[in-house]
């Protein structure tokens, strides 16, 4: 299973740049770090988030928060986790995340 993620600055109706990521596997109460990314010009990352992850729970963490305090905008979130499941028939998972400074919004793309 791949996993991908696309960021929106919906505020500027633009990509967003330059936001850190962090995918985390989920067991229970405790997380473990997968890997680091961040979006690029195009508000994605350059490659997959992962390639081959079995079913189970995760975690994407977006660091919104420094992404509008580099730019000067006042923002109310800090860290955006979105947790999710994968199933057993694998696939193609995309997590895109449409961002504002005072909301924001995700879904499970394609």
């Amino acid at each position: 299973m791949t996993l991908s993620t696309h960021v929106l600055d919906t505020a500027r109706g633009a990509p967003a740049a330059g936001i850190a990521i962090a995918l985390f596997a989920l067991d229970g109460p405790e997380r473990t770090l997968l890997g680091r990314s961040i979006t690029n010009a195009d508000g994605r990352t350059n490659a997959p988030l992962a390639d081959d992850l079995p079913a189970g729970s995760y975690e994407i963490v977006f660091a919104a928060g420094a992404y509008f305090s580099e730019r000067g905008i006042a923002a109310f979130y800090d860290e955006i986790p979105v947790r999710f499941a994968i199933g057993v028939n694998g696939g193609h998972y995309h997590v895109p995340l449409l961002l504002a400074p005072w909301s924001y919004s995700t879904y499970r793309g394609s």
